[in-house]
């Protein structure tokens, strides 16, 4: 499996790596010694060490039985697996279709007092409408080749939305060029674009977009993200979904969303800027 490029997740990898490290040394077991013991190369030994190979389950109880330590078996392979979901790829993510991941969310979701979002490229899935969910998500399923459970997944994306409604709070941001990408045809944006204009009334919510004529602005625009009370953030990009917990990482996401949120208009300024994208759909 290949290391995740999150340095969050390569730090998550180092820290199971050096307690293999430890399990072996505290064995006195050198690594090759180790390896023919547990029948496989040392460079593999070597690999897992550095942090170049992730171990699977088998190979962690392997090694814990050959260092005698099978008491410590259980707790590197739950930090094994909690590395390993610092970086997801998609197609592992959804292969089974795209509901089970909606569902998998809620209990973060219902957990986290204080959401901070950007988007640019799509409707944040907090927002969406019926309408605009099944055509994105249908667009997804396409693209990926997955499972088509497309009519389920907006459901459950549909029944996690309410905790709009709840005792969370809100503060999202939108580029201006979410307004103008069509997804779905004119009927299904509008709805979406008076849904955005409904949520913004919410008093959980704060809506804020980022205007095209932004002047001089200090933050470019980037990958869509979401932050959880600020200790996590998911960071989506094409082929993964990336978990950021390491602090000076969570520190960047923190800073770049102030910085967007200071040039971003709310109110009635965001209101026009809505719209005008629905006057533009004709």
């Amino acid at each position: 499996m290949a290391i995740s490029p999150s340095s969050s997740a390569q730090q998550a990898r180092q820290d199971l790596a050096a307690r293999l490290r430890e399990v072996r040394l505290d064995a006195g077991l050198t690594g090759r010694a180790l390896a023919a013991a547990a029948g496989w190369h040392e460079a593999k030994t070597s690999r897992i060490e550095s942090a170049r190979q992730a171990p699977s389950d088998a190979d962690i109880a392997i090694w814990c039985r050959v260092c005698d330590a099978d008491g410590q078996s259980a707790d590197l392979i739950a930090a094994s697996r909690a590395a390993d979901s610092m970086y997801i790829e998609w197609r592992r993510l959804h292969r089974t279709g795209i509901r089970r991941a909606q569902e998998s969310r809620v209990p973060l979701y219902e957990r986290t007092a204080l959401f901070r979002i950007y988007c640019s490229g799509v409707v944040p899935g907090l927002l969406q409408t019926p309408g605009y969910a099944h055509a994105l998500l249908a667009g997804i399923t396409a693209f990926r080749g997955i499972p088509d459970d497309v009519d389920a997944a907006v459901d459950a994306r549909m029944s996690r939305n309410r905790i709009l409604r709840g005792s969370h709070r809100f503060v999202i941001l939108i580029e201006e060029s979410v307004l103008r990408y069509q997804i779905g045809d004119s009927e299904v944006m509008a709805g979406q674009f008076g849904h955005l204009l409904s949520v913004m009334a919410l008093p959980a919510v704060t809506l804020g977009v980022v205007p095209f004529a932004a002047a001089a602005r200090p933050m470019w625009t980037i990958e869509g993200f979401t932050v959880f009370d600020d200790a996590r953030i998911h960071v989506e990009l094409l082929s993964a979904q990336v978990t950021v917990t390491a602090p000076g990482e969570v520190a960047l996401y923190l800073r770049a969303f102030s910085e967007l949120a200071e040039i971003a208009v709310y109110g009635a300024p965001a209101r026009a800027l809505i719209t005008a994208a629905i006057d533009a759909l004709g």
